[in-house]
This record gives C-alpha cells, sequence and structure tokens, in this order.
C-alpha cells in the first residue's frame, strides 16, 4: 500500500506568523517588566488589568475572560497571592465559587505598567495607520470566530 504524503506549506500560512509575533510581544513585555524592576509576567498583568477593572469577579468568570482554563488560573492566582498582588475569598452566594480581589499592592503594581503598556502598544503599531490597525483587528477576531465555529462543530 502506498502512503501520500501531504505537501503542506506552513510558512505560507497564518499561524507560524501569528506564533511569532505573539512570542515577541510576549519577551518585549518580559523584558520591560523586568528593566523596570516589576516582578510581573504579561499574564499576571492581564490577570490585574481584569480586577482593576472589575474588582471581585468570579473566579470562573476571571477564567473566561483571559482566557484560560480554571486549574491554570488556579496556579496564576497562587503565585499572585503569595506575591501580595490579589486575593481570593469565597462567594458568599456560593461557597463553592471563589471571587477575586486586586489588593492595594496589585493596584500599585498595575499603575507601574500602565505607561510600560502603552510604549509597547505604541511600538507595536508603529508605521501601521488606523485602516491597517482596524483591519488587522477584523481579521484576528475572524481567526478565532473560525475556531470557534469549528470547536462548536465537533
Amino acid at each position: 500500500m502506498k502512503t501520500t504524503i501531504l505537501d503542506i506549506d506552513f510558512e505560507s500560512s497564518i499561524g507560524p506568523w501569528l506564533g511569532r509575533t505573539v512570542k515577541i510581544v510576549d519577551n518585549c513585555f518580559q523584558e520591560a517588566f523586568d528593566a523596570a524592576g516589576i516582578d510581573l509576567t504579561k499574564e499576571q498583568m492581564l490577570i490585574l488589568k481584569n480586577l482593576y477593572e472589575q474588582d471581585g469577579i468570579n473566579q470562573n468568570e476571571l477564567a473566561t475572560l483571559t482566557y484560560r482554563d480554571k486549574s491554570s488560573l488556579a496556579r496564576l492566582l497562587s503565585k499572585m497571592e503569595t506575591k501580595g498582588y490579589v486575593k481570593r475569598l469565597q462567594s458568599e452566594d456560593d461557597k463553592r465559587n471563589n471571587e477575586v480581589f486586586i489588593t492595594p499592592n496589585g493596584k500599585e503594581i498595575f499603575q507601574k505598567t500602565r505607561p510600560i503598556i502603552q510604549n509597547i502598544i505604541d511600538v507595536m503599531e508603529s508605521d501601521i495607520d488606523q485602516n491597517d490597525k482596524l483591519l488587522m483587528i477584523q481579521l484576528l477576531k475572524k481567526i478565532q470566530q473560525n475556531f470557534k465555529l469549528e470547536t462548536t462543530n465537533k
């Protein structure tokens, strides 16, 4: 029996370009936080941002908002609790759920990241006009929707 080998031109697909770009952005955040003496990862910064905007959110809702599974979010929150950035309290409405709060220390750290975040956004978007930026966002949303459709059709 003869085996057919599919010739896949992965380099010409969107996937590796998205992956490389995400890694570059992640590295920029980490280098900038380290240079500023801020003990934080990009993932932790995103948690702080969400809590800064919506403090006391249910842990399961936070997992959904940050595109994380519940167990990886629980590990991340444990590290952040150790650093004194967040605290979890058992929900009074449902004892099976935790509500997550940003601490004063977490707010202070998040405030320190704001100019760093803005600088990275400025670098990322330099020489990209508003129309191209909007098109990029639209295309990325379409890719996300394609994957949502794929998982719902299984």
